[in-house]
């Protein structure tokens, strides 16, 4: 009774391991491989050479390979995060044949979602920072080939600034927006859905002259997001709701500031800067 309940317990493993086997597993970078993606610079950087690992972490926390056959279907992808070792460097090892690469830096609290590179979504739970694509071309073969990534900003940033003091009863802000979209296309680095962006910052009453960086990836190099901006206080009670429409460049940055708890403000004055680390600025009073 004993051995036929042993043999039985094998057979239940055994088959288990089978059920596992049929479920896709997309590996982590190889020790070795036929294809090798190194991060060299940024695009638009005063960087001569390629960069290390610390300079890469100024700019983003996580990057992201994925490999695509030339049906479109990804068959490879890993994941980093600033601390690891290889931060910056994948190895994958391929059939040969042509393929598409995406690598992907962002600062964003999780991975979006890469099953398709011409809709790469972030989700509102883990934030929308600013976002740098590497989309290209290659062909492997036999001989180990290295493919240098230039990844450029696809973002546009909307800097908003509250110049009044926040009040004591105010615990947090909510900043929820429309007309940009929180997916991309990597053919194009364009918004590709229409979608409902939505930030929560927790505030410091007393505070005067807070900023909130908004980002989204507009489906033109230029377009306009609707914008409300809710504050609550610690029970979740609306305290003050305000709408905006702010008209935005792609790969620059829109600062909007003003009273915002003094409703009585208003008026819009654009003034347009440079920042060498983006195309543009804009700044809106309201």
């Amino acid at each position: 009774m004993i051995q036929r309940h042993k043999l039985y317990l094998l057979f239940t493993l055994f088959l288990c391991a089978l059920v596992s086997c049929e479920k896709p597993v997309i590996p982590v970078t190889e020790e070795k491989g036929n294809l090798t993606i190194s991060v060299m610079q940024i695009e638009q950087m005063p960087f001569d050479g390629s960069m290390t690992r610390a300079e890469l972490s100024q700019y983003f926390t996580r990057l992201n390979f994925a490999v695509y056959d030339s049906l479109g279907t990804r068959v490879k992808q890993t994941n980093q995060l600033k601390d690891d070792k290889d931060f910056g460097t994948a190895v994958f090892q391929l059939p040969e044949g042509k393929y598409k690469v995406v690598v992907l830096g962002h600062s964003s609290n999780g991975n979006p979602t890469m099953t398709n590179y011409q809709k790469i979504q972030f989700k509102n739970d883990d934030g929308y920072t600013d976002t740098f694509l590497c989309f290209d071309s290659v062909e492997v073969s036999k001989t180990p080939t290295t493919l240098p990534a230039i990844p450029h900003r696809i973002v546009t940033l909307c800097r908003f600034v509250i110049t009044d003091t926040i009040p004591s009863n105010v615990s947090r802000m909510r900043f929820l927006y429309t007309g940009g979209s929180g997916a991309f296309d990597a053919t194009t680095g364009l918004g590709c859905v229409n979608s409902k962006q939505s930030e929560f910052f927790t505030v410091e009453p007393g505070s005067a002259s807070t900023a909130f960086d908004l980002y989204t990836f507009l489906h033109d190099d230029k377009g306009t997001i609707h914008l409300q901006a809710t504050a609550y206080d610690e029970k979740d009670n609306v305290l003050n709701d305000r709408e905006f429409d702010i008209p935005l460049k792609r790969r620059q940055i829109t600062k909007v500031s003003g009273q915002y708890f003094n409703t009585s403000s208003s008026g819009l004055t654009i003034l347009i800067g440079l920042d060498p680390e983006w195309e543009g600025e804009e700044e809106i009073s309201y």
